[in-house]
């Protein structure tokens, strides 16, 4: 079990970095300022003073995940990751795998889903 959350915390972490380089990649006025870092600390480079001008400047869908993945990230450093933020039942590790910031088991995002149509 502490492996699986392990794996999910790297992924998570790359993940994170990715979504991070791309947005760099894509914006100039971060690039230089992105220039000057080790390439391994992109990671921690969104936690830092730049983030809520990163998320400005984000598409949407990127911003959205991003703030997703930093939520998980933090439920793992408290113990909470793998568990149902609405009913507190353990999300099965499969819809980890396919979603690794999955907050909610599919029962209660499914009723949160129907909800909005």
């Amino acid at each position: 079990m502490e492996e699986f959350y392990q794996q999910m915390k790297t992924l998570l972490q790359e993940s994170r970095a990715e979504i991070v380089k791309t947005f760099v990649a894509n914006n100039e006025s971060f690039k230089q300022l992105i220039e000057s870092v080790d390439p391994k600390d992109f990671g921690d480079i969104a936690s830092e003073d730049t983030d809520r001008k990163m998320l400005e400047n984000m598409s949407e869908k990127d911003s959205k995940r991003l703030q997703m993945i930093d939520s998980a990230l933090a439920r793992l450093e408290q113990g909470k990751y793998g568990k149902c933020l609405k009913c507190g039942k353990k999300i099965p590790e499969a819809r980890l795998t396919a979603i690794p910031y999955a907050a909610m088991c599919i029962e209660c995002q499914s009723e949160i889903e129907r909800r909005k149509r």
